[in-house]
């Protein structure tokens, strides 16, 4: 039988009316978003706007209070849908008395990688961090940033078709961030889908489509040449203060 949400159109995912709370306090509101295939969604917002909590849910790390979140066809969470998910967290889920080696090996095996498959991922995604004089050091000899940078190694060992990543460039120096921005362009180009929460108003300019989030709501969404337009902006900050500002 087939699933109403199966591959028809050109959504990718798709968020309906999500709201999450924690006790009494709401966090999120009326959240709905699509993002299509192979393309890149910018979560845009400071700190505290409910960017973290919204990709949690969408990964299927965390549940909505309400509404509904559809991934590849599949209504989130479902397990049987996670191997083709990279999902990168704000904190680093890594094991600092083994080597970045060890731990990524520990990742792969959670994906079934093998033998030389596993062994060329490894160093695949290790030369995309420019991590790769680094693989037999324990990772509590890492730098905050070079942590960050093998979050984001352990998020793509499996060539994810959908790839979440929560603040993934912070703390990284500016070349190195250019050079992942490049690979995230190379994943789309493969077909991947990728969303994106960032601070960075510069960063947000590499998206397909930005969603402005404010107090746990959408306050804007479209292209960032769509915002700036719609805003009359030179800058993305002009066009998040602009819609940031608006009152109901």
């Amino acid at each position: 039988m087939k699933n109403e949400y199966e591959k028809t159109d050109s959504v990718c995912i798709r968020v309906e009316d999500v709201g999450k709370s924690f006790g009494k306090k709401q966090v999120l509101y009326d959240i709905s978003i699509n993002v299509n295939y192979s393309q890149i969604l910018g979560l845009l917002g400071p700190s505290g706007s409910g960017k973290t909590t919204l990709v949690k849910i969408i990964a299927g790390v965390d549940n909505a209070t309400r509404g509904n979140v559809f991934m590849l066809g599949e209504k989130m969470p479902k397990l049987s849908a996670m191997g083709n998910i990279g999902y990168m967290a704000q904190s680093d889920a890594l094991f600092g008395e083994l080597t970045a080696e060890e731990n990524l090996r520990f990742f792969a095996a959670l994906y079934g990688l093998k033998g030389l498959k596993r062994k060329n991922q490894i160093n695949e995604v290790m030369e995309i961090v420019g991590l790769t004089d680094d693989l037999k050091k324990q990772v509590k000899k890492y730098s905050g940033g070079m942590k960050r940078r093998l979050s984001l190694a352990a998020a793509l060992i499996h060539k994810p078709r959908v790839l979440i990543l929560d603040e993934p460039t912070v703390g990284i120096d500016p070349v190195l961030r250019k050079s992942i921005w490049n690979e995230l362009y190379n994943l789309k180009k493969e077909d991947s889908t990728i969303i994106v929460t960032t601070h960075v108003m510069d960063e947000a300019l590499n998206c397909d489509n930005l969603g402005m989030i404010r107090d746990g709501r959408i306050i804007a969404i479209g292209t960032p040449e769509e915002l700036l337009e719609a805003t009359s902006s030179e800058t993305l900050e002009g066009a998040f203060l602009y819609y940031g500002g608006k009152t109901e």
